[in-house]
């Protein structure tokens, strides 16, 4: 008999919640197929088979909180009998003939990502084909399934009888994941302990985005990435995180931690939650290598693919709630952090330049950023700086 057990969550992890089985007990599994999937407070675990055989026992079932080396159950060894296949039916009336085909997989656990995006949209699961083991609905299977919709499908819900219904009726009560519940003590935390302010600025993205224009073709051709914005104020950050040190710190009890490094946190919302994978070193990447990491960390992100090594080290955090739409907000620290820079919605305004009104690219930035640890005057040079190389990059050239 071999023991399906929790594996090695991470540093700092030390415990799991189990999200979702995808067999059940007397089902034949091969090694290394998929079992389980383990949610931490951090990043989904994925727990394969250690052998072939056939499960025995389902020790920790789904919604149970389970310990590093904990029994998830266990497998009797060998090829394992083959499932029985049922008994030729007799024929089924005319109705259930016209049933979808992907009811022939219902009892298939279809991927957490999955099944949360096809709540949020209001897709009947029926209506999306599967491309995962024995039929599997994956989160690409949604998305295709949207765009092939063009829009969110109607809803096949029966008319609400006529008449109030209680509330009580109308709610669903769902526990927190593991990861939303940290999401929250951790920024409530951030609120109770750092002294958070915020200070803006605005910026026009005009330089920004005549060098996309004029140069991301030869970019993408010579690098294979897009040259987008993030790059452009990662660069800008760590240009101004060098003269305004104090923004790139933390606090350590009665001390403060200089950090002669920038590892650039990106936030990225996903399905299940914000996680903030780190780009490690940016103030020494290129444009492209920074690119190139934060396109490989988002989709890691949405994918539920993220590491603890991913999101771990951070020292500074930016935050682009613009591509959502949003034109102002106050983004709060994540800690131990001292700063984090909001990014937010480009819009044309009318601003007056040299006695004439013009039509710019505006954006606004916030930076939010402990006090304890920086000054007033530190915050708004640092966004001052970050103003200046944006929209003149020719100051990142030439350290200035």
């Amino acid at each position: 008999m071999t023991q399906i057990k929790v594996p090695t969550l991470g540093e700092s992890v030390s415990e799991a919640t189990v999200a979702t089985w995808f067999v059940k007990e007397g089902d034949a599994v091969s090694q290394d197929q998929l079992l389980c999937e383990l949610e931490t407070d951090k990043v989904t675990v994925e727990v394969s088979a250690p052998a072939s055989g056939t499960i025995a026992k389902i020790v920790a079932g789904e919604g149970d909180t389970v310990g590093i080396d904990a029994i998830l159950g266990e497998i009797a060894e060998g090829a394992g009998a083959p499932a029985a296949k049922p008994e030729k039916a007799a024929p089924a009336p005319a109705a259930a003939t016209e049933a979808p085909a992907a009811s022939a997989a219902k009892d298939v656990e279809n991927a957490p990502s999955a099944k949360v995006m096809m709540a949020e949209k209001g897709i009947d699961p029926s209506s999306v084909a599967g491309s995962g083991r024995d039929g599997r609905i994956m989160k690409e299977d949604v998305m295709a399934a949207m765009n092939s919709f063009g829009a969110s499908p109607a809803s096949t819900a029966p008319a609400a009888p006529s008449g109030p219904r209680p509330d009580s009726a109308r709610e669903e009560r769902v526990k927190m994941t593991k990861l939303r519940q940290t999401i929250a003590r951790r920024l409530k935390e951030s609120q109770n302990t750092a002294a958070m302010l915020t200070t803006y600025n605005e910026v026009d993205m005009t330089a920004v985005m005549d060098i996309r224009k004029e140069y991301k073709d030869i970019f993408q051709k010579k690098h294979g990435v897009k040259l987008g914005f993030m790059s452009f104020f990662t660069k800008a950050c760590t240009h101004a995180l060098a003269e305004i040190p104090e923004v790139n710190s933390e606090i350590d009890g009665n001390e403060i931690i200089y950090k002669n490094y920038v590892n650039m946190g990106i936030a990225v919302g996903t399905p299940t939650g914000l996680v903030v994978p780190v780009v490690r070193d940016a103030h020494q990447k290129s444009f492209a290598e920074i690119e190139k990491e934060i396109g490989t960390l988002g989709l890691k992100g949405r994918d539920g693919k993220l590491s603890m090594a991913d999101m771990s080290g951070g020292s500074f955090t930016i935050s682009n709630g613009g591509v959502y739409g949003s034109l102002m907000s106050s983004p709060i620290l994540n800690p131990p952090q001292s700063g984090i820079l909001g990014l937010h919605k480009i819009q044309d305004r009318v601003m007056v330049e040299n006695g004439q009104m013009v039509i710019r690219p505006m954006m606004y930035l916030a930076l939010s950023y402990d006090h304890r640890v920086v000054d007033g005057k530190g915050a708004v040079t640092f966004l001052v700086r970050v103003k200046e190389a944006l929209e003149d990059p020719r100051r990142l050239l030439m350290d200035l």
